[in-house]
């Protein structure tokens, strides 16, 4: 695979909430693309929302990209160290003294101005406008104050924002998915950059962040197509070159509704906590706007650092669709080595560290191939730990009756543990008529695996037992 010179993407999550699905996704995409072009995939925190953010998040958003195989070069916590190189720190929290050095900058070119407009003023426009039939946009009423007016007011202690002037033109970019994309500026009016020199808001930093850092490709999801503009008009005034865009489709719920925590899960640690494989969420989330040049529906993650093309991700936006997660996980159970399985399964069903690792992996052959999920081990093999309590009445297949059931299962306990013995006897006498009762005697449920693969898992003391206590339920009636 041909290297790419400079390729720098990024991920750039607020730890005001847990690493949600769709940041995930994109932070995937930029992974794949920064493997497949030999670049870097960097992580930064968008941590200036003080108020919010909060470190327990912000470990949980590198916890799970490390679970998930995303492992970033640069960035708090990188496996090579922060190299923070020339780029300074990797949180927007400590990159304040950057912000203010261009913020002044701005405005000493009176690029941008301080604005003293109350929350009721700007409210009061916003409503005359929207009766007009305009777009709401901020008047310019400061932007043309005096400056002694200006350092008066400041003096004062007023409330104030530091506002960018922009232009009345139309600006376009090109889109490496939507092509040719404008916007005319002139319909957003001056937008606030700053709370003061010492608080940059999002498009400003965003802006400073990507240009300090040598972000080469701004992936991101198409949400922030809005804020493209309104950066690129910022890059402009700072003289700074502008990165590539791509801005990928929105995830969809099944009935491609906006995606909300009501109708799917959203946080990777759900996913995880339910039991779902890292790699069969990869798999799951490349999927949702890209697609590879064949109908492949499995692809290992070095599969799909070697297929990922930008140029194949879709416009439209993605359905979430939890059954299509279900079978790929289940796929990947399937494929998954049982002593591997083991190490994973023992956090959802305790009681495997309890057991013979020999039995261990007997029970996990006798059930991968029938989980989704890993935290489906336990409800699948409750009853090789411990037999529950079970209506005897369900021990008799269809109309046979308890006296033939008990002498089946009589003849069943002389012929252990002899299980070809078994099957002869089940052949001459009926395959429901013996396995049946065996099976609910073994396992207490009208559904779950076949006496011989339980047989396979219990030890033969076990399974005498359980006989045992079949027979006694159907004598008692």
């Amino acid at each position: 695979m041909t290297a790419k010179k400079n390729i720098r993407v990024r991920i750039a999550p607020s730890p005001t909430g847990n690493l949600h699905i769709g940041t995930a996704r994109t932070a995937l995409f930029n992974w794949l693309y920064a493997k497949h072009n030999g670049g870097v995939f960097v992580l930064r925190i968008e941590d200036t929302d003080l108020e919010r953010s909060d470190v327990a998040f912000e470990k949980d958003i590198m916890e799970n990209l490390r679970w998930l195989g995303l492992i970033w070069e640069e960035g708090p916590g990188a496996e090579a160290g922060e190299n923070i190189g020339d780029y300074g720190s990797y949180r927007q929290s400590e990159r304040l003294a950057s912000y203010e050095k261009y913020i002044r900058q701005l405005l000493d070119e009176n690029k941008a101005y301080y604005c003293f407009c109350t929350k009721e003023q700007l409210e009061d426009e916003r409503q005359a406008m929207l009766v007009q039939g305009l777009a709401p946009k901020y008047s310019g009423r400061c932007r043309s104050l005096p400056l002694e007016e200006t350092k008066q007011r400041l003096l004062s202690g007023e409330s104030h924002v530091i506002r960018f002037k922009m232009s009345e033109a139309k600006i376009s970019f090109k889109d490496l998915i939507r092509g040719s994309v404008s916007f005319d500026l002139g319909l957003m009016g001056d937008i606030a950059i700053a709370k003061d020199l010492k608080a940059p808001l999002y498009n400003l930093a965003v802006v400073i962040d990507d240009y300090e850092m040598k972000i080469s490709h701004v992936i991101r999801g198409e949400d922030h197509l809005a804020n493209t503009p309104k950066q690129i008009a910022i890059q402009n005034a700072l003289g700074f070159p502008g990165p590539h865009y791509v801005h990928l489709p929105l995830i969809l719920d099944k009935d491609r509704s906006k995606m909300s925590k009501r109708h799917s899960a959203t946080s990777i640690r759900e996913y995880r906590d339910q039991g779902y494989l890292p790699e069969a969420l990869i798999n799951f989330m490349a999927f949702l706007g890209w697609h590879p040049q064949d109908d492949k529906e499995i692809l290992s993650i070095d599969g799909l650092v070697e297929e990922f093309d930008i140029a194949r991700v879709q416009k439209a936006g993605a359905a979430f669709n939890i059954d299509k997660l279900d079978w790929l996980n289940a796929q990947y159970i399937k494929q998954s080595d049982d002593a591997e399985l083991l190490k994973s399964l023992i956090s959802f069903e305790p009681r495997l560290n309890d057991v013979p690792e020999k039995t261990a992996l007997k029970m996990i052959a006798s059930t991968k191939d029938r989980l989704k999920k890993l935290a489906d081990f336990t409800d699948l093999t409750d009853f090789l730990f411990e037999l529950g309590n079970y209506d005897g009445v369900l021990l008799n297949w269809k109309d046979t009756d308890s006296a033939k059931t008990i002498n089946y299962l009589t003849i069943v306990d002389k012929l252990l543990p002899d299980v070809e013995e078994i099957k002869q006897f089940a052949d001459k006498e009926g395959r429901g008529e013996v396995l049946w009762p065996l099976r609910v005697a073994l396992s207490g449920k009208s559904a779950s695996p076949g006496p011989f693969e339980i047989m396979e898992v219990l030890e033969e003391a076990e399974v005498r037992r359980r006989i045992g206590l079949a027979i006694k339920k159907l004598e008692n009636g």
